[in-house]
């Protein structure tokens, strides 16, 4: 139940002790994960308003404005410590959850993505983990026809005991049909639509804010709510239809502390009280008590305000679409939550008590000691191989055995599939946007301030090549626990870090979640700081995104950025065991500048090929454009003085390879950016020659070592 401390609060504040189902109620709208107790003065920090912003945090998803009347619902979840204890479930739910958000906006989902990382899989357990998360997301998503467009799959001893599952979600709605989570009127009725109300997930939120253990699976799983994608389907068309019927002045999906949460945060919003009658809540199970119905986080419901003369309407549609609905309480005037239960009244709490008034606070901090950089792996002998290494890396490899589990292409929305920089979407016309997601968390480990402000550069420029600006960010911040001073002080500078990236490139972050708690007693280890963002870009025209892959012969190959000796946290000192050491990429002072051209380059159609250098770089990236068509490139003006695996590996921000047959316009419109031409495309073989080194891979062998994770799981 409620911690001593807690429990001494409430009392006093009441004037009482509280009874169980109370405490039930603090327990869970008290937890870190509903009131960002120990993360709220930090997620302050962040910009959170723009010329685009019509809603930001707070709600259930963010409103921004897209243009021509159009509005895209944004929102990013967590669902990590259910997919660890029951994977398919976990994950499927998360994906359920994350849409409800964005149509309790009034919003279609239009789109997901789902960065996610994963223990290495050659542990059987982490195999099983990762199938089945993969499973689960794919079967919810693809059941209720929103396609996955983007995603992220990253791989760490680190998070063996703790995968993360993050998954973002984008709705399209007219400007006129949003609604909010804010309550109107004292007097309008509350309507419950959807599933039955079970036990499945009884504490949820208080589940997610407490590390895992080997004994989670066993205890942990009545906590696991169970996903039903038809019924989703049927609610969102019909939660679309009462909103664009007029019938709905507020709306809260059903997430994390259930119907407590839902309602409570509902009536607040709006300075108003709540009355919930729990006799009226259909059940799934006989024999629930009020604890168990007001914070069990059953799946696939949908809480409604509504005026007294609209609610039989609002059943009807529910009844038209074989979802279950009733009324089950009345807004209030007096700022108390109330609940009735078989005549008695078994909850009595002052509703701002309940919801905004959990302590927050910044917890104690520990900078580490001075980290040594430590020395330099030794320069391999044969460099093809040490190419062909880090290519066929689970990180760096193909994903195709993931993204071909979902449909991507439902809605008919999908201009750019998975597997490239980007997601891209059309809207209106020719006009649509780009999606990016994901982080590197080994380099926020080793530096949380350069690696927070690297995940923002580093997805702004996956859509830069594709000529879209970021126009919002949602984040999902996943830590350790943050009790621990050193994990409280990564915590606090990767978001200080993010923010300063975010406001650098004028993004606001509209919204997100944050997961902490992530640990493992099982492994005894905390995951690595992992600051995942997902960041959406308007794109004037989709046309005009140019292919990732090299497809012209003869062409300009320019190199666009500074590659620096920056090798910490790179893929390939992970692989050569020194994960640890070398010196984490930092920002350059120039990334908006840089941001800004490649922009303008792709929209003066004047390239056909770009692609951003990120995981693996310079070498990966070049493979990656060489899957049909060779390429001679010479990188000795690349990073003078540095060694061949440095300018092979290094992973510098803000960097870019594009092709062009307008060499000297290109050059023109980069002006004073960085860049170099280093290459020419055409030939049966990419060849790549230094200053001291020279090697070449033909497009078989960068196919076959591109292809190491699909061949795992189809073996």
């Amino acid at each position: 139940m409620l911690s001593e401390n807690d429990f001494k609060i409430v009392t006093e504040k009441m004037g009482r002790e509280p009874n169980l189902v109370e405490q039930g109620c603090f327990l869970n709208l008290w937890s870190e994960h509903c009131s960002y107790r120990s993360s709220a003065p930090l997620l302050r920090t962040f910009t959170t308003t723009g010329e685009r912003v019509i809603i930001g945090p707070g709600d259930d998803a963010a409103v921004v404005n897209f243009g021509n009347g159009w509005v895209l619902a944004i929102g990013m979840e967590s669902h990590n410590h259910p997919s660890y204890v029951d994977p398919y479930n976990g994950a499927a739910t998360g994906v359920g959850g994350i849409v409800r958000d964005i149509i309790s906006m009034g919003a279609r989902p239009i789109a997901l993505m789902d960065p996610l990382y994963f223990g290495p899989l050659n542990s059987p357990k982490n195999l099983y983990l990762f199938e089945h998360i993969i499973k689960g997301i794919a079967g919810y998503g693809n059941c209720i026809g929103v396609p996955v467009v983007r995603g992220e799959a990253f791989f760490d001893e680190a998070y063996s005991g703790n995968p993360l599952v993050n998954v973002v979600a984008v709705g399209l709605a007219r400007e006129e049909d949003i609604v909010t989570a804010c309550a109107q009127k004292a007097g309008n009725k509350l309507v419950l639509m959807g599933s039955t109300t079970g036990r499945d997930g009884l504490g949820g939120a208080s589940f997610a804010s407490r590390d895992l253990s080997e004994e989670s699976e066993a205890e942990d799983r009545p906590s696991i709510q169970i996903g039903d994608p038809f019924t989703e389907k049927l609610l969102i068309e019909a939660t679309l239809e009462v909103i664009r019927k007029g019938y709905v002045k507020a709306c809260r999906d059903l997430g994390a502390a259930g119907l407590a949460g839902a309602s409570s945060e509902m009536a607040s919003k709006g300075n108003l009280g709540m009355h919930i009658i729990a006799d009226n809540v259909i059940l799934r199970e006989e024999g629930m008590v009020p604890y168990e119905i007001l914070i069990a986080e059953s799946q696939e419901r949908m809480l409604f305000e509504v005026e007294p003369q609209d609610v039989q309407a609002v059943l009807d549609i529910a009844k038209k679409y074989d979802l279950n609905a009733s009324m089950i309480g009345e807004l209030k005037q007096e700022l108390r939550y109330t609940v009735e239960f078989r005549g008695d009244i078994v909850a009595d709490i002052p509703i701002k008590l309940l919801t905004e008034g959990a302590p927050t606070f910044e917890r104690p901090s520990r900078a580490p000691a001075t980290r040594d950089e430590g020395d330099k792996p030794q320069l391999p002998e044969d460099l093809k191989q040490a190419v062909l290494k880090v290519l066929s890396s689970h990180n760096v490899a193909s994903k195709k055995w993931i993204y071909r589990q979902y449909d991507h292409e439902v809605q008919l929305r999908t201009v750019m599939k998975p597997g490239n920089d980007a997601g891209i979407l059309r809207i209106d016309g020719s006009e649509g946007i780009a999606m990016s997601c994901g982080c590197n968390p080994r380099q926020t480990l080793l530096d949380p301030y350069q690696g927070g402000k690297g995940t923002l550069i580093e997805n702004a420029m996956n859509l830069a090549v594709k000529g879209s600006r970021g126009i919002a960010v949602v984040d999902c911040l996943n830590f350790g626990n943050p009790e621990k001073p050193d994990i409280y002080w990564q915590f606090k500078h990767a978001i200080l870090g993010l923010g300063d990236g975010c406001r650098e490139l004028k993004i606001p972050v509209v919204g997100g979640n944050v997961s902490l708690y992530n640990e493992s007693e099982e492994f005894r280890t905390a995951i690595p700081p992992t600051p995942s963002i997902g960041v959406i870009g308007y794109i004037s025209d989709v046309t005009i995104a140019p292919s990732d892959v090299f497809s012209k012969e003869g062409e300009t190959i320019i190199l666009v950025g500074t590659t620096r000796d920056e090798m910490g946290g790179s893929e390939y000192y992970a692989l050569a065991g020194k994960k640890k050491n070398g010196k984490v990429p930092h920002v350059p002072e120039n990334a908006s500048i840089i941001v800004d051209a490649l922009i303008s380059v792709v929209e003066s159609r004047k390239i056909t090929t770009s692609h951003d250098i990120s995981l693996g770089g310079l070498a990966v990236a070049l493979c990656e454009m060489s899957i049909n068509m060779g390429a001679d490139v010479d990188l000795t003006s690349v990073g003078q003085g540095m060694r061949a695996d440095e300018v092979l590996f290094s992973e510098s921000h803000a960097r870019a390879i594009i092709a062009t047959s307008e060499p000297e316009a290109v050059k023109k419109l980069l002006g004073d950016v960085p860049h170099a031409v280093i290459g020419t495309t055409g030939g049966s073989e990419l060849k790549v020659a230094g200053e001291s080194f020279s090697l070449s891979l033909r497009p078989g062998e960068i196919k076959e070592a591109r292809e190491s994770l699909t061949k795992l799981m189809m073996e």
